[in-house]
């Protein structure tokens, strides 16, 4: 960066601290967090691979525009092409997870950067999980937890939702809710100075 200018800013579009946690591994300390407020309702026949980049362009461009680079993600646990919801009780908790024992699954991660210019670059993380066979008492055992609340597909994987997971093939931080490589990758194509 020349000198005398001033390093540019970046705004996450995300309440999550998750991806809070996850920028600062690739260096990143010093943005400020203003949750972008949009409706997530997929639309008709949507698939979950465009829900998801629709979802990341949308909390990107909700934001006022300024002289800010804006930086919003979305995870999205699909089942075919179904989208699992965010479990916000334990009945939709319980009924991802019943979905999603001994199976494999897809998640879907975006995420989207809105320079000050106004452009958009996107890209899409797709990483494949798969539970083990459930028990009925391992269910009960991860809803009495409390992790599943607010998560897509009912299961936070950084929790002890870990040791439930057969294997995963693809980003696990994407998994978590922001795909590190991607994002990297998207803030140094912007010329965006990373830690």
């Amino acid at each position: 960066m020349p000198a005398g200018q001033a390093a540019p800013r970046l705004v996450l579009a995300s309440a999550s601290p998750r991806r809070r946690e996850l920028l600062s591994r690739i260096g990143m300390s010093d943005f400020t967090v203003e949750a972008a407020d949009i409706d997530e309702t997929p639309a008709p026949r949507e698939v979950p691979r465009d829900y998801a980049r629709r979802m990341a362009r949308e909390k990107a461009l909700a934001l006022p525009p300024g002289d800010a680079f804006v930086l919003a993600g979305d995870t999205v646990v699909a089942c075919g092409r179904r989208v699992l919801p965010k479990a916000e009780d334990e009945a939709t908790a319980r009924e991802c997870l019943a979905l999603l024992s001994g199976r494999r699954h897809r998640v879907l991660s975006a995420v989207a950067l809105r320079a000050p210019g106004g452009a958009i670059g996107e890209r899409l993380s797709e990483t494949i999980v798969r539970f083990k066979q459930l028990s009925k008492d391992e269910v009960e055992a991860y809803i009495a937890g409390g992790e599943w609340e607010g998560k897509a597909g009912g299961y936070a994987i950084q929790g002890s939702a870990e040791g439930l997971i057969a294997w995963i093939s693809g980003s696990h931080s994407g998994v978590v809710g922001l795909p590190l490589f991607e994002t990297r990758a998207l803030l140094r194509g912007a010329g965006f100075p990373l830690g």
